[in-house]
């Protein structure tokens, strides 16, 4: 069976811990893997380093990807993930603070599926989880893998 897994692509811990508890708050009972840099987003997504073990046809059911990351920003991140046969239709929400219009641009010619720009009261924050949650992981047909 199929492990429903969503990939948490976060450098920040204080916007890490406010996505886990929006998630955990909402309910969202998927298994969380969360990764600190776009390097270590791309290992996990491809099976290598410190996840070479990992069962390569188990995929996230969805990425939240914040853009500004250390070692690979989150547009290459999602560039290559494209580039990949085996993860170019992954849904991949961007999660940013950024209100660049050049990033949200970038984001979708990208290949992002969403650019969803971080509400920085908690709140809104949770609503904003809630709202992904259901639409990605309950109304939004996924293509077949």
């Amino acid at each position: 069976m199929q492990k429903h897994i969503i990939l948490l692509v976060e450098d920040n811990p204080e916007d890490e811990e406010l996505t886990l508890r929006a998630l955990k708050t909402n309910k969202i009972g998927n298994e969380i893997i969360v990764v600190r840099d776009g390097a270590e987003a791309l290992d996990f997504l491809f099976c290598r380093n410190a996840f070479a073990d990992r069962d390569p046809r188990v995929l996230p059911a969805l990425v939240l990807l914040d853009i500004k990351l250390p070692k690979i920003d989150g547009l290459e991140v999602l560039r290559r993930v494209r580039a990949e046969k085996r993860t170019q239709n992954l849904p991949i929400v961007l999660l940013s603070s950024s209100n660049e219009k050049k990033d949200v641009i970038e984001g979708y010619k990208g290949g992002g599926n969403s650019y969803v720009r971080k509400p920085v009261n908690f709140t809104q924050f949770i609503e904003v989880i809630q709202q992904l949650g259901i639409y990605w992981l309950a109304l939004n047909e996924a293509p077949p893998r």
